[in-house]
This record gives structure tokens, sequence and C-alpha cells, in this order.
């Protein structure tokens, strides 16, 4: 049956969800033919920022709540493909999710919550094979360059070696860009939920935690400052690293283990060589412990909440997202002893400029390069479900590279 819309945008009144919806218009305006609207929970909200973008005055506008099963089972059902923004999505996303899953609706969000996932993940499954919807979990920063990044590089590794490669090293060279509220209520809402039960620091602490029935081999650790001689560079913790590392071997799962049962990632940010960048990798090292420290204390987050952090709905700046900037090199190593490294570059601040780009070339990417024949449903990761497809998109239309370096 045919669908009232291609794709809704859920959360448009958020900061990223804003982001997000006035890329979406600034594409259709430059000739993209999308049936869209913008959904959230208030109409007046809405109507603000259908005016804010531009957008024209009969764009559609949806009241729905997050929380109301109801109202989320009815806009699902107008949409062939829902991007959603409201986040904690272990708070506020369950029921958009699930509607998805069932009524058959493609659904794509930027979560970094793996809790959450992993709860999700069997959770959906069964629904989303019976409909036939692809559920795509952090269309986003995390983890679609990293992802993709080394799905990139493995295909590469194929066509030049005839076989994938066994270890990847991703390695952050430069990230400039600012933080949102949403991301750090995502962060605080993940730690309070461990510290009200112990057993998901599990969940957080192990690399296959998305890959429900496998456990591959034991992976390096990442939360220590280390000379890395592949880059030729000292390197310290990344703090996506969680996250990323858990979809990568998602992906390799999803993949029939193309890249082996016995691959092994890991992620780390480079602070350079000598004397100097063995200091700052160190320092990252104390920090990324402070940090864990402070965060783990109830008083700490209710003073940062309070005082130092920005609410949900806030975010950088117009000028820190257009002067922000990634660049990422992974480094394989083959079973033989093979060598390969690939570049991945985007041209915005990568939590937000990137992102809001990222997220909604998914859901077009999803809609218009990827036919049902070809990705089932299920709950998927971008690199398992869209693939070199959703890489040639990105590279057209978001301002990323991807590049064989060397």
């Amino acid at each position: 049956m045919e669908k009232e819309y291609d794709l809704i945008v859920f959360g448009a009144t958020g900061f990223t969800g804003r982001l997000v919806a006035d890329y979406v218009n600034r594409i259709v305006a430059a000739g993209e033919p999308l049936r869209w609207a913008m959904a959230a929970r208030s109409l007046d909200k809405l109507a603000q920022v259908r005016t804010q973008i531009g957008a024209p005055p009969q764009l559609a506008l949806i009241a729905a709540d997050a929380c109301d099963a109801r109202a989320m089972a009815e806009l699902v059902a107008k949409a062939r493909v829902v991007i959603t923004t409201v986040g904690p999505y272990q708070l506020h996303g369950e029921a958009l999710v699930s509607a998805c899953a069932h009524a058959g609706t493609d659904y794509v969000d930027l979560c970094g919550e793996p809790v959450w996932m992993a709860r999700m993940i069997p959770k959906l499954q069964a629904a989303a094979e019976a409909s036939g919807a692809r559920i795509v979990f952090s269309c986003g920063f995390d983890s679609i360059p990293f992802d993709l990044g080394v799905l990139f590089l493995q295909h590469a590794a194929q066509e030049r070696f005839g076989q994938a490669l066994a270890r990847v090293h991703g390695r952050v060279r430069v990230m400039k860009g600012g933080v949102s509220g949403g991301t750090i209520a995502s962060a605080l809402a993940t730690i309070e939920q461990i510290g009200r039960d112990t057993r998901l620091a599990r969940i957080m602490a192990d690399p296959f935690a998305l890959t429900p029935g496998f456990r591959g081999p034991a992976q390096p650790d990442g939360e220590l400052a280390a000379y890395d001689a592949l880059a030729k560079s000292w390197s310290g913790p990344f703090v996506m690293a969680v996250i990323n590392t858990k979809n990568l071997h998602r992906s390799n799962f999803l993949l029939g283990h193309a890249w082996g049962r016995d691959f092994c990632y890991d992620e780390r940010m480079l602070s350079g060589d000598g004397e100097t960048g063995r200091r700052r990798a160190v320092a990252m090292q104390r920090k990324a412990r402070l940090q864990a420290m402070l965060l783990g204390f109830g008083p700490t987050r209710a003073l940062l909440r309070r005082y130092a952090l920005p609410k949900p709905g806030q975010g950088p700046s117009a000028r820190q997202r257009e002067t922000g900037c990634y660049e990422l090199l992974f480094i394989g190593q083959g079973r033989d002893g093979q060598v390969l490294r690939a570049v991945v570059t985007g041209d915005r601040d990568p939590g937000y400029g990137s992102t809001a780009k990222m997220l909604a070339q998914s859901a077009l990417c999803l809609m218009r390069d990827i036919p049902r024949s070809l990705t089932r449903g299920g709950v998927w990761t971008p690199g398992a479900s869209m693939g070199l497809a959703l890489i040639e998109r990105l590279q057209q239309h978001a301002g990323l590279r991807f590049v064989i370096e060397g």
C-alpha cells in the first residue's frame, strides 16, 4: 500500500533534529523528489522550525509523543522510512522503533547507547524479519565513518590481496567540533542505568555485546596510552570506541564473518610521535579515567547538569559546525603480513554538521538504493545493510571522502 510520506523526521524541534530537517529541506529545494514531514510533541514548535528553515508552509507537521505507543504506530504507518533524533533512546526510543519493526517501516537513528541496542536487537529481530522493516541503528558519527571505513578497507583488501584483513587499527587523526546536550544526556542516562544495575557494565565492556550467540577472540585494550608502530604515533583512549567497536563486530557478524571469525579491531586517538606525543597520550588516559570517576558519582552528575553542561536542544554554533572536520586512519594487517591503509574525512563538525547529512542520506539510501530483496528485514548496522552504496552516496552528497592511502 502506498504510504503518505516517503520520509518523516521525528524530533525535528530538537537541536540535531532541526539540523536534519534543515538539510532535508535544502535537498528537496534543490530537486530531490521527496514527500516528507516533520514530527515532534509540539505543533507550535514544529511550525517555528518550519519557518526557521525556510520550508514551504504546506510542509506537513505531525504532533506525536515518543512515549505514546499508539501515536507512534499511527506515525510510522504513514511513512516508508522514519528518521529519529529523539534520545536518550533508552528513555524515549522503544515505542517508535518497536512500531517500525512491527509495521514494516524502515528506521534510522543516531544511537550510541550500547546497553539499549543490546536489549533491542533480540526484542525486535523476529518482528522486523516478519514485516520486512530495516532497523538501522547508529547512522551518525557513531558509527558510520568507522563502520564504513573498515568496510571500505576490507573491500579494497579483498580486491588487492584476495582475502580480508585479520586486524584493523582505527585511529582518529583529527577531530574538530562541538558537543550537544543530547549526546551528554545519553551518556549520563547510560551511567545512571548501570548504577541501578551493575550487570549492565559487562555489556559496556564487551566488544561482542551486539553479536548474540557469537564471541570472537580477545580484543586489544583501548584504555591505556600506547605507541602505534604502524601509525608511527602515540595514541590514547577515544571516547566513541565503546560503541564503534561493538558496531564493527556486529557488521562482521551480519556479513557472515566476511572478515574472519578471528577479526580484531581497536580504536584510539593519535597524539603524535616522540616524547610530546607520549605525554599527550598519557594525559588522554588520565583524563578518561578522571571523567569516568567523576561521572560515576551522582552529586557530580547533578552539578554538571545544573551548571556546566549544555541542555538537550543546545549545541555548537553554526560557525563551529561549519568549520569543524575530522580525519580517520584505518590500518589493516593481513594474515600473511600484508598492510593496507585507508583514510576517511568529513567536511563538518563530526557530531552535528556531518551527522545530520549522514543520517538523512542513510534514510535516502535505504529508500532509493537498497531494494528489500537485497537487505531483508531485521536489525542492522549501516555497513552491513547499505555498504558500498552508502559510501558512494556519502561521497557524492554528504562531504565524506574514502581513500586508500599509499
